[in-house]
C-alpha cells in the first residue's frame, strides 16, 4: 500500500498562492476556508524587516492526534494511502479535532463569514449543504470529506483523495510532467508555477520525494508532537525556515 506524502521546497516557493486558489477551485472551498494556506509574516526589526511566507497544508500525519480525540470516529486514517479524512455523516461538529490538531488546518465553516458578502447567501443550497456554487466539481463523497460539506461539520484537506486514489498502483511519484499521471496529481502540486511542491509514495525508497528528503535533509513541522506529518519541508536557508527549527538555527549562529 502507498503512503502518500508531500515535499515543499521553501527555497523555491514564491508565496504566489496559486496552490490556495487551485485547491479552492478544485474542492469548492468557501472564501477564507483555505485548505492550502500560505501564511505571511515579518521577521527582523525596522528598518531591517523581511516579508516571509510559509505554505501550510494538512500534514496527513502518520499518528494524527485529531483521530484519537474524535468521539464519533468521523475523522480517520485511511489505511490505503495514508490519508487523514473526514466522514461528514458521522461528524457532530464538536471541534475536538480542531483543538487537537497542532497545525490549525481544520475548518468549522458555520462560523460567521470572514469575507463579505457571505457567499453562502449568494449561492444558497437546497440540498442541506453549505452552498451551491455554479462551478462545483463532479466529485462528491461525504464519507471522505469530498464535495460541499453539510452544515455543522468540520472540513479539511483530503490530499485530493478523489484524484490520488485513482492513480495506477505501484506508482512512486505523481508528477505533472508525466503525461499519463498528471490527472492524478493533487491540484496544489499541479499548478505550482515554481515547482516547489512534489507528491509521491513515502514507502518507496526510490521515489523522488524520498530522495529529496534524504538529499536535502527534509524536516517535518512540529515533529516533537509525535504526529509524524507526511508533509516534509526543504530549506537550504535562502528563504523561510521551518518555524520549529528557527530557534535551533539562531542558537547555532552563536
Amino acid at each position: 500500500m502507498a503512503k502518500w506524502g508531500m515535499v515543499i521546497d521553501l527555497d523555491t516557493c514564491t508565496g504566489c498562492q496559486a496552490c490556495t486558489t487551485a485547491c479552492a477551485m478544485e474542492n469548492n472551498r468557501l472564501p477564507s476556508e483555505n485548505w492550502q494556506d500560505v501564511l505571511f509574516y515579518h521577521e527582523g526589526t525596522y528598518p531591517n524587516v523581511k516579508l516571509m511566507w510559509f505554505p501550510r497544508p494538512c500534514m496527513h500525519c502518520e499518528n494524527p492526534s485529531c483521530v484519537s480525540v474524535c468521539p464519533t470516529k468521523a475523522t480517520y486514517k485511511d489505511p490505503d494511502g495514508g490519508f487523514v479524512l473526514m466522514d461528514y455523516n458521522k461528524c457532530i461538529g464538536c471541534k475536538y479535532c480542531q483543538v487537537a490538531c497542532p497545525y490549525g488546518v481544520r475548518f468549522y465553516v458555520d462560523e460567521k463569514a470572514v469575507v463579505q458578502p457571505d457567499i453562502r447567501g449568494v449561492f444558497p443550497s437546497e440540498a442541506g449543504r453549505q452552498w451551491d456554487p455554479p462551478y462545483k466539481g463532479p466529485q462528491d463523497d461525504p464519507s471522505r470529506g469530498i464535495g460541499i460539506q453539510p452544515h455543522g461539520v468540520v472540513s479539511k484537506c483530503t490530499f485530493c483523495y478523489h484524484k490520488v486514489s485513482k492513480a495506477p498502483k505501484g506508482v512512486a511519484d505523481l508528477d505533472e510532467d508525466i503525461p499519463e499521471l498528471k490527472e492524478y496529481v493533487p491540484a496544489c502540486v499541479r499548478v505550482c508555477a515554481p515547482k516547489a511542491r512534489f507528491f509521491g509514495d513515502l514507502d518507496q525508497p526510490n521515489s523522488n520525494v524520498n530522495k529529496m528528503i534524504a538529499d536535502k535533509r527534509g524536516v517535518r513541522l512540529k515533529d516533537e508532537t509525535g504526529n509524524k506529518p507526511q508533509v516534509y519541508y526543504l530549506s537550504g536557508g535562502a528563504t523561510a525556515s521551518v518555524p520549529s527549527l528557527r530557534s535551533m538555527s539562531d542558537s547555532d549562529k552563536g
